[in-house]
């Protein structure tokens, strides 16, 4: 908000009868309005900018030199879950920050099927206190497959309606197509009235859809989609009006095939930006953050200019903050990157509001994680003892058989999506088993909110599991206990490891752990900073490496391979699902 206090001083400091509280001198300026690169002066005062205007000299309390580096605006990440980096939002600020991400959209959905609205406002008391802003996407689907799935929490249209009244909401969080093409249930419409008419834009998750379905969906009033995978899915949204965010995640990896299409077709990037959506923190140190979306494209013959402005104001006037952030301009936000390479951004500063908070790679003051209520730690309870009994899957009329035909889930390199794939797997005792031979391992979900001890078991082809068993206490969206192996009873310990944390991760083999690490925030987020978790993960990664999994982010496939809106197949609680007809289907085949 705005105070006739702040606009006084910044007219009396462009006029010079104030000091600016900064002189940033020497810049070479990214002006992403008029698409010039050009050297010049910024002074602020404040939190805002003041002036850009080459040769004009005003006085400053103080003045930095940056030596022709060149002044990026901060950049915006258009959507994104923070929840699966699995930092809390402090620790996750001083991750992002020093790779230039000064804004960050967050679909909280994460956290609201957990716990509701009192998660939501938990998380919104650390958010005062990090370096960077991160605003809101009211979340949509809470649950995202009501009457499929079990969750920790229910918010109808009466909630979401006063979330999108939140000062720090932006939009209406991603709504999944089959609610409006199947279930057209009055609820999802109400929300999307609620932000359209709050004057905010409704996120989109078209994953799949194409021609008249998403002509459909696009006349609901979805202003944008993150799931775009193909050069026809995305231009057919540009041609129905949606926006495009082009992602790249850990399991997510859509900027290669998107922008060279770009590139290669000459595709204007005005409803174009960039998202992260879900990504791990040990790829965000390697790669970077928003800023690798960026150098990545202009690596692959796009315009940087061009490049830079699709992270910064084209997401801000797609979310209408262009009057506060997305450029370096007067009286806008001073967020602002510093750096000496165009083609790569590497930010030597990052300042946020007028002030520097990352210097050469590193933040100029650690964000502490504060402490979190015992009650938003305590949200994993199981109804019922897990047992490898837990986990059987009875063959049916195949019980006198050798071998059982069955549906199974099939990972695919890089993307989110799978693919409905099939198997005839061996029988022992009436049950069908998994089959190392044939790269098949079972798939479960084991309902985590003491509410009916629910659990879902199917097949999963792609992780090359040889032995032992993973689990994770975030599978999306309902977050129930996820877990993969060839064992059962490694499957019921790995289970039982990430209850007794209260969340987490844990790799199980021969009946032994051999690593874990606990989420207590929600069953999502750890208590412990940026480098704890990213060492912690990365022996994780190694643990289920060692069982024979070589797939590059073997947690963010194993939470997303159960989501039951990313087509073909999901699972949950209550078994397998056929995402796109939305309902369940048997894992054995007649």
């Amino acid at each position: 908000m705005r105070t006739l206090e702040e606009l006084k001083e910044l007219v009396a400091c462009g006029k010079g009868e104030i000091a600016c509280d900064w002189k940033l001198a020497n810049v070479q300026l990214v002006n992403v309005y008029s698409r010039e690169i050009y050297p010049t002066d910024i002074y602020i005062k404040g939190k805002r900018i003041v002036s850009i205007e080459p040769g004009v000299h005003l006085e400053a309390k103080q003045v930095k030199d940056c030596g022709n580096l060149y002044a990026i605006p901060g950049m915006i990440d258009s959507h994104m879950h923070f929840e699966s980096t699995m930092l809390s939002p402090e620790a996750l600020a001083d991750v992002v920050v020093p790779k230039g991400t000064t804004t960050m959209m967050a679909d909280l959905m994460e956290i609201a099927n957990v716990a509701g609205e009192a998660g939501l406002k938990e998380m919104l008391k650390s958010l005062e206190r990090m370096p960077c802003r991160m605003l809101i996407e009211v979340s949509s689907r809470v649950p995202t497959a009501p009457g499929l799935e079990t969750t920790g929490a229910v918010l109808g249209a009466a909630e979401v309606d006063a979330l999108l009244g939140w000062k720090e909401s932006v939009s209406l969080g991603e709504m999944d197509s089959s609610k409006i093409l199947l279930s057209r249930e009055d609820e999802y419409l109400e929300k999307i009235c609620s932000a359209l008419n709050r004057g905010k834009p409704a996120n989109g998750h078209a994953i799949g859809r194409l021609g008249q379905e998403l002509n459909i969906y696009a006349s609901s009033g979805i202003s944008d989609d993150h799931e775009c995978v193909t050069e026809e899915e995305m231009v057919q949204r540009l041609r129905v009006g949606m926006k495009v965010f082009i992602r790249e995640g850990s399991t997510e990896r859509n900027v290669e095939g998107l922008v060279r299409a770009v590139v290669e077709h000459g595709l204007d990037t005005e409803n174009l930006m960039f998202c992260t959506d879900d990504k791990h923190i040990g790829d965000i140190r390697r790669e970077g953050h928003i800023n690798y979306n960026v150098n990545k494209s202009i690596a692959l013959g796009l315009d940087p200019v061009e490049a830079i402005r699709m992270a910064t104001i084209h997401a801000a006037k797609h979310f209408r903050m262009e009057e506060e952030i997305g450029s370096i301009t007067p009286g806008r936000m001073a967020d602002i990157i510093l750096a000496k390479d165009i083609r790569d951004i590497q930010p030597e500063e990052v300042w946020f509001e007028g002030k520097p908070a990352a210097v050469g790679g590193a933040m100029l003051e650690e964000t502490k994680v504060r402490v979190y209520p015992d009650w938003i730690k305590d949200t994993v309870k199981l109804k019922t003892p897990v047992t490898a009994g837990s986990f059987a899957v009875p063959a049916g009329r195949h019980g006198g058989g050798a071998a059982a035909p069955v549906r199974v889930i099939r990972l695919v390199k890089d993307q989110i999506i799978n693919e409905e794939d099939r198997a005839e797997l061996p029988v022992k005792d009436g049950f069908v088993l998994a089959d190392p031979s044939q790269d098949v391992a079972k798939l479960s979900v084991v309902e985590r909110y003491g509410k009916n001890g629910n659990v879902g078991t199917g097949f999963v082809r792609g992780f090359h599991l040889e032995k032992g068993a993973m689990a994770y206490s975030m599978s999306h969206d309902h977050h129930n206990i996820v877990t993969a192996g060839v064992d059962d009873g490694d499957m019921a310990a790995a289970v039982n490891e990430v209850a007794r944390l209260r969340g987490g991760l844990a790799v199980v083999c021969g009946g032994k752990v051999l690593a874990s690490m606990e989420l207590p925030i929600g069953g999502l987020m750890s208590e412990e900073g940026p480098r704890e978790v990213e060492e912690r993960l990365d022996g994780l990664n190694r643990a289920a490496a060692s069982l024979g999994c070589d797939t590059p982010a073997p947690f963010m496939a194993l939470s997303f391979i159960s989501l039951p809106t990313v087509p073909e197949l999901g699972l949950t609680d209550m078994g397998l699902v056929d995402v796109l007809e939305h309902k369940l289907i048997p894992v054995v085949l007649e």
